[in-house]
Order: C-alpha cells, then sequence, then structure tokens
C-alpha cells in the first residue's frame, strides 16, 4: 500500500531548506526510496511549511529514514526550523489521478460502438488537435469531433489504453487501436483488412480539467502498409 508522510515546520528559511533538500537528492542517488516529494507554502502563513513525501509503502518509507543521508539532512533541516517538524504517517487509502482518468474515459467515448458522445464534458469548446494527418490544426469540438468520425467511419476503431503518464497540466498517453477497413481513408476505398494501429498522444488540460490541445503521433506508415497501398510503391 502506498504510504505518506507529512512534514509540517515553521521557517523562514525556505531558500536554505530547498538547497538542503537538493542535497539529499543528490546524496541518496540509488539508494531512496522516496518516489515523490512535493513541498508548499502556506498562503496564509509564509513561515509554515508543509512537505508531502509519497513512497511505494510504510517498510520503504522506514528503509529511506535508516539512510545516513537522511539522518544528517534531518539535523539540518530542524536547524532552521523555528520549532520542531511534526510528522503525520498516512496510509493511502484514496489515489485519484483526474488526467488519467480523463484521458481514459476519452479513449472510451470515441472507441464506444453507436453514434459518437458529444465530448463536451471531456474537451473545451475551442479545443486544438495537431495532427501529422492533416496540413492544418483541427480547431473547436465541432471539428474535433467531425474528425474522429472520419477515424470511426474508416476503421471502426477500437482504442486500447497501454499507458497514461501525468504531470502538471499535461498527460502522455500510449495507445493502440484496431479494427476493419469499411470506408474510405485518404482516398483509398475499403479493403475489409483488419489493421491495428499504435500512436501516443499528449493532452494539455485547461483550467476546467478538460481537454484544451491534443497532439497526435501514429504509425500511419504501417497503417498503410497494412492496407497494402504501398504495395504499387515497392514494385
Amino acid at each position: 500500500m502506498t504510504f505518506v508522510q507529512l512534514i509540517e515546520c515553521r521557517t523562514s528559511r525556505l531558500d536554505e531548506m530547498n538547497r538542503l533538500m537538493d542535497d539529499w537528492v543528490e546524496q541518496t542517488k540509488g539508494k531512496r526510496t522516496a518516489t515523490h516529494a512535493l513541498v508548499g507554502k502556506d498562503r496564509s502563513d509564509a513561515a509554515h511549511i508543509v512537505e508531502v513525501v509519497e513512497f511505494p509503502s510504510y517498510e520503504e518509507a522506514m528503509r529511506n529514514s535508516r539512510l545516513p543521508e537522511t539522518g544528517k539532512i534531518f539535523q539540518d533541516m530542524v536547524a532552521l526550523c523555528e520549532e520542531a517538524p511534526t510528522f503525520t504517517d498516512l496510509d493511502v487509502v484514496r489515489d485519484d489521478l483526474l488526467a488519467d482518468i480523463t484521458v481514459r474515459r476519452f479513449f472510451e467515448a470515441i472507441s464506444a460502438p453507436g453514434e459518437l458522445s458529444p465530448l463536451n464534458d471531456l474537451l473545451d469548446e475551442d479545443v486544438h488537435s495537431h495532427d501529422p494527418v492533416n496540413p492544418q490544426d483541427t480547431i473547436g469540438l465541432d471539428a474535433c469531433r467531425a474528425e474522429f468520425r472520419m477515424w470511426r467511419s474508416a476503421f471502426g476503431f477500437d482504442a486500447a489504453v497501454e499507458d497514461v503518464l501525468a504531470q502538471g497540466d499535461r498527460a502522455c498517453c500510449r495507445w493502440t487501436a484496431s479494427g476493419s477497413h469499411q470506408g474510405d481513408f485518404l482516398g483509398i476505398q475499403p479493403t475489409g483488412k483488419q489493421v491495428t494501429m499504435t500512436g501516443t498522444t499528449m493532452f494539455r488540460f485547461g483550467p476546467n480539467g478538460k481537454i484544451a490541445e491534443m497532439w497526435w503521433q501514429h504509425d500511419t506508415l504501417g497503417l498503410m502498409q497494412q492496407l497494402g497501398a504501398l504495395d504499387a510503391l515497392e514494385q
């Protein structure tokens, strides 16, 4: 179970504390077990500093605390504080990565059979989509829905999400789409062939949590080879 340690202290020497943390990161390379650290400053009390450190488990956190470098840095940190830091140990019982959830819902929505959903709960009204297949960017919810309908009409693609990595207002997704060539695609008449295409999409989210921008990269060359569209060029 993921374990989080909440550390609170009071200090007016945040810059020095940040340098201490940089030293700890450098000194514990290859040994530390912490996976994520976040430091926040209270907006209503600038001396109130909160650090959140994440570990794979409580046991890994204890192993990390026994590192000599951790003990030394902790003593130096205490010296910068106006009072003794407090520690709260938390077992994580829920961890919702909202960007991850939105990305997965998006691919589910564009792959769902039947009429394409409005997508207005997932995409901004003025969403921008960058796709190397198109000479110009696709701008706006309606235009993007038309683009998705083209792909659905041509292949009836079912997209499977392989990986999602999210940070800040961005998320990157690796996906695999499979289907049958059942409609016109770039002037190629339906062949009925089963095809698979892999790709990666970068998403940017707006302040409202909806997708505001997309950058697509996909194996179009491999798709064209599966359709036999390159056979004439190879002869």
